[in-house]
């Protein structure tokens, strides 16, 4: 995320924050939950026009492949995955139009054509741009702000490397609105440093990725980007996700679409435990940031979900945690986020739902992370990561792992992170690539593809660590109670021995101290002294 340094200047800023700076003066009263899908609605349409133009130039240019091609054949676009553009919804019609008063009915329309054109898009695009109180000048404004930047690499530049500019454009923005947003703010975006431990540590080359409360579909995206690092390609995995808030499902499809990642959201935004969309699906990742100690939800006494336990009305911590198992294939790995008191609590039968888990041999790894991550709370939480097969055998494109049946790894990393804020606090590379390479040094993964590239670990042999990481096996875990707090596992940070012997260091302490004592003393009676001396008896 680009920041500004300790000085206002702009100088040193990333271009996604002098956008937002810029974006955000235009906002004028505005709240930033409303302010957030006339943005992200804007920058939506710039990028899918931009890759559209580019298409139709080389359509146009009818080289190659595209000989003899007709660039205004819907078909065409269709085949390359490219989003096909009416030209009442082109990029240039719009900015042309900016100035008029009638701008905010011309973008609603260039939202139906769209909508109308592509079938993946129905329902999904705010459509709300002509309401009285959107001011049209300043909507003029944005627009003419978002065209400066051209928010498409080209394909001829990501074949060299380039960044996709709408990629970093959208997802800081969401960062931003986050923060603005605070509380609410969490219910459509998960921290990014947060999202990468959880891909990175799992490792999604191939196969089924589910999140039953994806929000906007951040662990999505750093799933796929996870694929394409490591050699893969768009479509090694597949992806489902269910979010029940109708607003933030479509940032979700949006979030993907400009991407070119299909997904399967199902019809519609739906509760997760009153309608379980994907109820056959059996997912070889389950990645979620579901809500933390959620007392307002529905609960199915016979629910076949519950297989350890009928989880209390009041708290859905471990009703979703067996709704993750429940759709795990049987090699497969979840990973999770969840409130601290999960790893813990005993209240209402949870700790024997937890205690359940725990036996069947489910529970692969806990990690204590730092408070003050997320912008919808600053208590603390914790990540949870279930493996349903611990024998060894190897996951697709890794090497075969050591078996750590009756064994879980504890991770403390509570000191962890860098306030980049009054409020906010990150995990740093070098935080994310301590945690990670533990975690697969630990697993046995000899295949350093397993991290991102920025977190690559080494391949030493796992040891446990004083103060940060430790290996328990069930029975102790038992002994413990069952809780999975890792402070209880990985025990203080060693003190690093300074060499002085204990009989001569000692006696210098306390003749330090008795000083120390002395010069309090001294001090005391100094102010006593001042004190009577202004007529106060001290």
């Amino acid at each position: 995320m680009a920041r500004t340094n300790s000085t206002d200047s702009t100088a040193t800023i990333g271009f996604e924050a002098k956008l937002w700076l810029a974006a955000d003066k235009l906002r004028n009263n505005m709240d930033a939950a409303e302010y957030k899908h006339v943005v992200l609605g804007l920058i939506f349409l710039k990028y899918i026009s931009d890759k559209f133009e580019e298409m139709h130039a080389q359509l146009a240019a009818g080289k190659g492949e595209f000989e003899g091609a007709n660039p205004e054949d819907q078909d065409e676009y269709k085949a390359q995955n490219v989003f096909w553009v009416p030209p009442a919804a082109r990029w240039s019609y719009l900015q042309n139009s900016a100035k008029q008063p009638t701008i905010g009915k011309v973008v609603d329309d260039a939202m139906v054509a769209l909508e109308r054109d592509n079938p993946r898009l129905k329902g999904v695009l705010p459509k709300d741009y002509a309401r009285p109180g959107l001011d049209k000048h300043r909507l003029g404004e944005l627009i003419d702000l978002i065209g400066t930047i051209s928010l498409f690499a080209s394909s001829a530049d990501k074949s060299q490397g380039a960044v996709d500019v709408l990629g970093r454009v959208y997802e800081y923005f969401l960062t931003m609105f986050a923060s603005a947003e605070g509380k609410n703010g969490g219910q459509f975006y998960t921290p990014s440093c947060i999202v990468r431990l959880i891909v990175s540590m799992l490792a999604p080359y191939k196969g089924r990725v589910y999140d039953p409360a994806c929000g906007s579909g951040g662990m999505f995206v750093q799933s796929e980007k996870f694929v394409l690092e490591h050699g893969g390609r768009i479509g090694d995995i597949a992806i489902y996700g269910q979010e029940s808030n109708a607003t933030t499902r479509r940032l979700a499809i949006m979030n993907l679409a400009i991407r070119g990642i299909e997904a399967d959201f199902g019809p519609e935004q739906a509760d997760t435990f009153r309608r379980d969309l994907h109820k056959d699906l059996k997912a070889d990742f389950v990645i979620a940031n579901p809500p933390f100690n959620d007392s307002d939800w529905h609960r199915i006494d016979d629910d076949v979900r519950w297989q350890f336990g009928l989880p209390p009305k009041g708290n859905a911590n471990f009703a979703w945690v067996q709704h993750f198992i429940h759709h795990l294939a049987p090699s497969g790995m979840a990973g999770f986020v969840l409130a601290n008191g999960s790893m813990s609590s005993n209240q209402s039968g949870e700790g024997d739902i937890r205690k359940a888990i725990i036996e069947a041999d489910l529970v692969d790894c806990m990690v204590a992370l730092p408070g003050q991550l997320f912008y919808s709370t600053q208590i603390p939480v914790c990540l949870w990561f279930l493996a349903k097969d611990k024998s060894g055998r190897a996951r697709p494109l890794g090497a075969p792992l050591r078996k750590r049946k009756g064994e879980t790894l504890f991770i403390d990393a509570r000191k962890m992170g860098t306030l980049i804020d009054r409020v906010h606090r990150e995990l740093t590379e070098a935080d994310l690539e301590k945690i990670v390479g533990t975690y697969h040094a630990w697993r046995g993964d000899a295949d350093s593809r397993h991290s991102s590239p920025d977190t690559r670990h080494s391949t030493a042999a796992y040891a446990d660590v004083p103060g940060f990481c430790k290996s328990a096996t069930t029975a102790e875990i038992a002994s413990h109670g069952h809780v999975l707090t890792p402070g209880r596992y990985v025990g203080a940070e060693e003190v690093v021995d300074d060499g002085e012997p204990f009989a001569e260091k000692m006696p210098r302490l306390v003749a330090e101290l008795k000083g120390q004592f002395a010069e309090s003393a001294k001090l005391e009676k100094a102010i006593a002294k001042n004190l009577k001396g202004l007529g106060y008896d001290f």
